[in-house]
This record gives C-alpha cells, structure tokens and sequence, in this order.
C-alpha cells in the first residue's frame, strides 16, 4: 500500500462568521491510498476540537498509524485501530474516506451504491454567517440568485448578544421571502440558557416555518438541554455535544435529532453508526460538513440518503474548489455515479 499527502488551503469566498469567531478558510489535507493500481483519496478539514490543530499534525499521526499498520484489514479493523490508538478523529476522517473510496473504485461503483444506500432526497441548506443587517441585505440574494437553493442556514450566537441576533434574523426574513427558501437556525453554543429560551420563542414568533434550532447551548452544558426541551417551541439539533455514536444515549431524552460530520466522528464508518443509533433511539438525523471540497462533501453525500437534514455546502464557498464531485440538482447534493465517492482533481 502506497500513501500520498496533499496540502492546499482552501480560501472562502465569502469568510463565515459564526459565535466562535471569522473563518476564512483552511489548509486541509488530502489522503491519498493507492493498492492494486487504484487509488481511493480522502480529505480532511483539521481542528482543534477534532484532535489535529493543523494539517502537518494530522499528517504526523497518519504517518506514525500506517507505519504500524498491517496489511490486509477490513475499514472497520482500520478504524477501530486507529480509535485505539488515539488517532484525531478528524485525520481518521481522511483515511476513512480514501479507503471507502478506493474499495468502491475496486468493485467499480458509486459507494452509495455499494453501501447500499438510495439517492438523496431532501434539500441541502446554503449557510449564511453572522452578519450586520446591511450585509445581509447584499448577501441573500448573492448566495439565493437563481433559486439553486431550498433551504437557508442562519448562523446565530453572535458575541454581540441576542439583539445583534435579533436584527439579524430579521432582515434575513425579509430578503430570503421572495427566494421562498425554508430557514434552519444554528447558534454554534452562542446562547445563555435563557437566551435560548428567549430567542427560540421569538424565532418562532418571526418565522412560524422555521425547521429546527441547531446546537443552543455551549458543548459542556448537555446537561441544561432538559431545560430548553421541555415545552420546546422549536426541534433541537445537537452538533458538537454528540461527536461519536456512543454520546447519543447520553442525551436523547434532551434532543430532537443530532447532525453527524465526518470530520468530527470519524469517517463514513462512524457516520453509519450514528444514523443507526440516532434511529434506535428515535431520533432525527442530519449531516453537516466543515471547511470541505468536494471531495469529503462527495463522500457525505454518499450517505446522505439516509438523514432527514442535509447541510452539504462548504464546497459551494470555495475560491477555488481543488475538487469536482457531487452537483447540485434541484437544491439537493447529489453524488455522481462515477465509482467510489465520485470526486476528483480539477
């Protein structure tokens, strides 16, 4: 088995606020597994809170696991290796998704075929950052032009404090009207326990459609999810409170649904175990994405047809995208049936 990096920062075209800070971009890394002539390829978006910072570390931890690795060990082996010794979650993603892809490309199908898995039917949410009133103004119809999109996510949780929220969300109301878009809310933990009482009521109030609440509280402060569940006006989604398949009977009680990333779980195959967990315990699902390409979006994508949400749009703000892949058809991300995950270099 031969393994290739890449790194490439990938810039924003428009930086996305959200409660934690601007992000206009990332250095990401790309994985490259080549067996048999074939070579599968996996991306990862690194993170702090995913256990690699930067790309090099994530490279670093990959190199020192494959160095060790033996030869001919089923992904699951792989992964469940790799969660022994302690790999970031995140460059577990990368090697994930290079070895799911490549197994595709070995059996010659698309790998939401292989996984046995149907086309996606539901629409991906365009995201909009925290932002003043009058960049919204400008921004909506920018990112809305020619009704691409069904769905809207609005980052909340501004450091400015839920009036900042409150002037915000409103002017997004008005100018996504006439785009007839559905509008999905996620604060990223911005929220006091009581703002987020507040604001969940008064969301409603402004947008009686609105589709559900993503991450209200801090990760840390799971235990104040009773609070806000009770008498809810709106669905709770949790994101960074469940990272992994086994945070999932913690709070179930507390939640309406959670939203999977494979860079924070992963890879596909922890992914797969979240929907199925989520699903036993009757709950919701969605999938999210970081600071991807196309590439680890094509491998979302691929599992997709199995989520109730969809949140597949990072590589729709890149300036370039490295990677083709997925496409959007009627506001849904699509995987191509192109063998593996379908992605490649541009």
């Amino acid at each position: 088995m031969q393994v290739e990096f890449r790194t490439l920062f990938l810039r924003k075209r428009f930086p996305l606020t959200i409660s934690r800070g601007i992000i206009r971009g990332s250095e990401n890394l790309f994985v490259g597994i080549t067996k048999d002539n074939i070579t599968g390829w996996g991306e990862l978006s690194p993170g702090k809170t995913e256990g690699a910072a930067t790309a090099q570390s994530a490279q670093e931890h990959l190199e020192s696991f494959l160095g060790e690795l033996q030869n001919g060990l089923s992904i699951h082996e792989v992964t469940q290796n790799a969660r022994e010794h302690r790999i970031p979650l995140c460059a577990l993603a990368g090697l994930d998704i290079a070895l799911w892809d490549w197994l595709g490309k070995k059996a010659g199908l698309p790998l939401h075929r292989l996984l046995g898995v149907g086309l996606p039917t539901v629409p991906t949410s365009v995201t909009i950052g925290i932002n003043p009133p009058d960049v919204v103004k400008e921004r909506i119809p920018e990112i809305l032009q020619g009704n691409r999109f069904k769905a809207l996510k609005i980052k909340l949780g501004s450091p400015e404090g839920i009036e900042a929220d409150q002037a915000m969300f409103c002017q997004v109301v008005e100018s996504a009207k006439p785009y007839g878009v559905q509008l999905r809310v996620d604060a990223n933990g911005g929220w006091s326990v009581d703002d987020a009482m507040r604001m969940m009521k008064w969301i409603v109030s402004q947008a009686p459609l609105a589709e559900y609440v993503e991450q209200p509280l801090k990760e840390g402060q799971e235990s104040e999810l009773r609070k806000l569940f009770k008498g809810r006006p709106l669905p709770i989604f949790v994101d960074e409170s469940c990272r992994l398949s086994s945070d999932i009977p913690k709070w179930h009680e507390a939640v309406d649904g959670v939203n999977l990333k494979l860079m924070k779980c992963g890879g596909i195959t922890e992914g797969l175990r979240i929907i199925a967990t989520a699903r036993a315990f009757g709950l919701k699902t969605m999938i999210g994405c970081m600071g991807e390409s196309s590439m680890s979006i094509s491998a979302g994508a691929a599992i997709s047809g199995l989520v109730d949400y969809i949140d597949l749009d990072s590589h729709l703000n890149l300036d370039p995208d490295p990677c083709s892949g997925a496409t959007l058809v009627d506001g849904i991300t699509t995987p191509n049936q192109n063998p593996g995950h379908g992605a490649d270099w541009t």
